[in-house]
C-alpha cells in the first residue's frame, strides 16, 4: 500500500477540489465550458504522457515546448498551402519524431546528460523559430479548425485521441515487455544491460516517442484556433514534469505510472479555473501549484529513502 500512497493522496486531493467546485461553483460543470476546458488541456496531456515515461527511465526532456512550437508552425504553414489534414498531421508527427531523435541520438549514442542536451535543443529550436518567423503568427485556413467538423464534434475527437494515448501508453507500460524495460532501465541501467536489455536503445526510443507525441499534440492544438502563435507551448515542459512528479513518478527513475500522472495533471490543471470559480485572487495559482509540487517532491524523497523494491513491482 505504501507504494500507492502518493497516487492515492493525489486522487483524494483532486476529489476534494472537484467536490468543492460542485458545492460552491456548480457552473464549473456546465457541459460547454467544461468540454472547452478539457479540450484545451488535451494536447498538454499527450505531451505529459511522454515526459512521464522519460522520467521513469531516469532521463528528462525540457525541449518539448520548443518542439511543440516548431511542429505547430510547420503544420500551420503546410495547412496554408492547402495540404490535406492527414498530410499536415503526418508531417507534424514526422517533424516531432525527428526533433526527438536528435535528443535521443546525443543522449543515447554519445551518452551526454539529457538535461544538457535538451537545454541546448530547447534554445536552438526556439531561436531558429524566432529568426524564421520574427514573432509573426500563421493564419490558418478556415477549413482546418476542428478538423472541418462542428466545434463539439472536433472537441470530442481531440479528447478521444488524448484518452486513447493515455490508456494505450498506460496499459503498454504495465503489461508489455517494452514497458517493463523502461522501468528496468530507470531502476538500474547497468543491471538492465546485464539482463539483456539495451539501455541506449530504450532511451533513444523514448525520446523519439516524446517527439512523436509532441507532433501529434501540436496538430490537436492548432485546430482549436484560427492562428498559430510561434510561442505556443511555452511552459509545457514544466507543466509536464510537475504533473508527473505530483502524480508519483520518481525523479530518481524506476517508479511511477501514467494513472498517477493523469491525476497530477488534472490536479494542477484545475487549480486555475478553481480559483476563478471560487472568486479567489488569481495570483495564488502559482503559489498553490508550487506548494503541491513541493509536497510531492518531499513525499518522493521520503519514499526513496526507504528500502528499494524490486523492479518487477515498480511498474504496478
Amino acid at each position: 500500500m505504501n507504494r500507492y500512497a502518493q497516487e492515492i493522496s493525489v486522487w483524494l486531493t483532486l476529489g476534494v477540489m472537484l467536490a468543492a467546485l460542485a458545492l460552491f461553483a456548480p457552473s464549473f460543470y456546465q457541459p460547454s465550458p467544461l468540454l472547452s476546458f478539457l479540450t484545451r488541456q488535451a494536447p498538454a496531456l499527450i505531451v505529459t504522457c511522454g515526459i512521464a515515461l522519460v522520467l521513469i527511465a531516469r532521463q528528462i526532456d525540457i525541449s518539448v515546448a520548443s518542439q511543440f512550437a516548431v511542429c505547430s508552425v510547420c503544420a500551420g504553414l503546410l495547412a496554408t498551402v492547402h495540404w490535406p489534414i492527414w498530410l499536415v498531421l503526418t508531417a507534424s508527427i514526422s517533424m516531432g519524431a525527428l526533433l526527438g531523435a536528435v535528443n535521443g541520438l546525443f543522449v543515447a549514442t554519445f551518452r551526454l546528460p539529457s538535461i544538457v542536451v535538451t537545454l541546448a535543443t530547447m534554445v536552438t529550436w526556439r531561436e531558429i523559430l524566432r529568426w524564421q518567423r520574427e514573432g509573426a503568427f500563421v493564419n490558418l485556413p478556415a477549413g482546418l479548425q476542428w478538423f472541418g467538423m462542428s466545434q463539439t464534434a472536433g472537441q470530442l475527437a481531440i479528447l478521444s485521441v488524448a484518452v486513447f494515448v493515455l490508456v494505450a501508453l498506460g496499459l503498454a507500460s504495465r503489461h508489455l515487455a517494452a514497458g517493463r524495460m523502461v522501468y528496468a532501465v530507470g531502476s538500474d541501467a547497468e543491471a538492465a544491460r546485464l539482463a539483456g536489455i539495451p539501455p541506449q536503445l530504450v532511451t533513444f526510443v523514448l525520446f523519439l516517442l516524446v517527439g512523436f507525441l509532441t507532433g501529434l499534440a501540436a496538430v490537436l492544438n492548432i485546430v482549436q484556433s484560427p492562428q498559430v502563435d510561434p510561442k505556443s507551448g511555452t511552459g509545457y515542459e514544466l507543466k509536464a514534469i510537475a504533473s508527473a512528479v505530483v502524480g508519483g513518478v520518481a525523479i530518481s527513475g524506476g517508479r511511477g505510472n501514467l494513472w498517477g500522472t493523469f491525476a497530477g495533471f488534472l490536479l494542477l490543471a484545475c487549480v486555475s479555473p478553481a480559483l476563478v470559480y471560487l472568486h479567489i485572487e488569481a495570483y495564488w495559482e502559482r503559489a498553490i501549484a508550487g506548494a503541491i509540487i513541493l509536497v510531492a517532491v518531499l513525499g518522493d524523497r521520503m519514499t526513496s529513502n526507504r528500502k528499494p523494491e524490486v523492479v518487477a513491482t515498480t511498474a504496478r
